[in-house]
C-alpha cells in the first residue's frame, strides 16, 4: 500500500512489480479520477499485475480515517506501507541567500540540501493544523496508528517506509512549534519530524514485528519540483544539473532514480536495519544508482519528547471524530 500518483510514486510501484509481480498493490490518491489513471499507466506496464486503489487525502483526518476503515475491512494484514505524500506550498528561492552561497563556496551544499534557500508560506487546514505538518507527517502518522492491527503481531514483519529527504533539518525543527507556525520553512520542519517519528516508532514497535525507514529520493524532477520555478528555467537549467550530478550524487533527477533507496529496502531484512539511518537514494555522474545510507542527525530524546506531543494532539484531534473510530 502507498500514496501515489506520479513521479517517485508511480516509478516504485512499477519497480516493485519488476522485483515481485505476485504482490497486490493498493495505490493511494488524493482523488479517484488520479487513482484509476495511475492504476491504468501501471498495468499498462504490467496487464497481470493486482491492483487496488483507495481515495485518501493525507491533510483530511475525516479521510484518513475513512480509509483507515475501509483499509481494516479489505484487508487481513499489510507487509509494506509506503509513507509519500508530500506537500510544499508557495515554493520561494531565496536569490540573495544563493548569491551568498556562491561567494563563501557554500552553493553546492546549499543545492543538494535547499538549506537557506528554500522557503514556503504555510496555512491552517480544515482541522485547524498547519497544513504542511498535517499532510506531510501527521495525517501518516494517524493512519499508521489507526492501521496498527494489520502492520502488527504478523508471521512476518511488516514495514514503514517514509520518504523524508534531505532538507530535514534539526535547525528548522522546534518542539515548541513543532507544526512550524511561526518559521518559513514548514517543509524542512516536517520532514526531519518524520525522522524523529520513525526513530521513536521503531523502539515502540519492532517487538510486535513492525519496522519503520526512512529514505531520500534525491532530487527528483516531479510535479513538486517544477512549482519551484518557472518550466521555462528549468529546461535552461537541465543541462546544467546533469554536470553538477558529477559532483552532487543525490541529484538522481528522474523518478525511477529517486526511488532507487524505496525499491532496495523491499529487498531487506528489517531487522538487520539501522534504525539510526536514512537510506538515500544516489545516481552517479554516469547514470549508476545506488543506496547510500548516511546517519540520522536525531537526539533520541527529543525523538520520545516529540512523539508523546503526537499522541497528544492524537487523543485531542480524534475527541471530536469519535463516530469514524471502531
Amino acid at each position: 500500500h502507498r500514496t501515489v500518483g506520479s513521479g517517485v510514486g508511480l516509478a516504485l510501484c512499477r519497480r516493485l512489480l519488476e522485483e515481485d509481480g505476485r504482490i497486490h498493490l493498493c495505490i493511494a490518491c488524493r482523488n479517484v479520477q488520479k487513482s484509476e489513471a495511475t492504476r491504468d499507466l501501471i498495468l499498462a506496464t504490467h496487464p497481470a499485475a493486482r491492483v487496488s486503489t483507495v481515495e485518501v487525502d493525507l491533510g483530511n483526518l475525516v479521510s484518513v480515517l475513512r480509509v483507515a476503515r475501509e483499509l481494516r475491512c479489505r484487508f487481513q494484514r499489510l507487509d509494506f506501507v509506503y509513507l509519500n505524500a508530500g506537500i510544499m506550498p508557495n515554493p520561494h528561492v531565496n536569490f540573495k541567500a544563493l548569491w551568498h552561497g556562491l561567494l563563501t563556496g557554500k552553493v553546492l551544499h546549499m543545492l543538494t540540501t535547499a538549506e537557506g534557500i528554500m522557503t514556503q508560506t504555510d496555512r491552517l487546514n480544515g482541522d485547524g493544523l498547519q497544513e504542511v505538518f498535517a499532510t506531510n507527517l501527521f495525517g501518516h502518522f494517524i493512519l499508521v496508528r489507526q492501521l496498527e492491527c494489520l502492520l502488527c503481531g504478523n508471521e512476518k514483519p511488516s514495514r514503514l517506509i517514509w520518504t523524508s529527504s534531505s532538507n530535514a533539518r534539526e535547525s528548522a525543527f522546534s518542539l515548541s512549534d513543532y507544526q512550524h507556525a511561526k518559521g518559513r520553512e514548514s517543509y524542512s520542519s516536517s520532514k526531519y519530524a518524520t525522522d524523529l517519528t520513525s526513530v521513536v516508532l521503531n523502539r515502540k514497535f519492532n517487538k510486535q514485528g513492525l519496522y519503520s525507514s526512512v529514505v531520500c529520493p534525491g532530487l527528483v524532477m516531479s510535479n513538486m519540483t517544477y512549482r519551484i520555478l518557472p518550466v521555462f528555467l528549468w529546461k535552461l537549467l537541465m543541462p546544467i544539473m546533469w554536470l553538477i550530478r558529477f559532483f552532487a550524487k543525490t541529484y538522481t533527477l528522474t523518478p525511477y532514480n529517486g526511488a532507487e533507496a524505496h525499491v532496495w529496502l523491499f529487498k531487506q531484512k528489517p531487522e538487520h536495519l539501522d534504525a539510526l539511518v536514512k537510506y538515500h537514494s544516489c545516481t552517479s555522474g554516469l547514470g549508476k544508482s545506488y543506496v547510500e545510507p548516511r546517519k540520522l542527525d536525531v537526539d533520541e530524546e527529543t525523538a520520545e519528547k516529540f512523539y508523546q506531543k503526537l499522541l497528544e494532539l492524537e487523543k485531542e484531534t480524534l475527541e471530536r471524530y469519535s463516530d469514524l473510530l471502531d
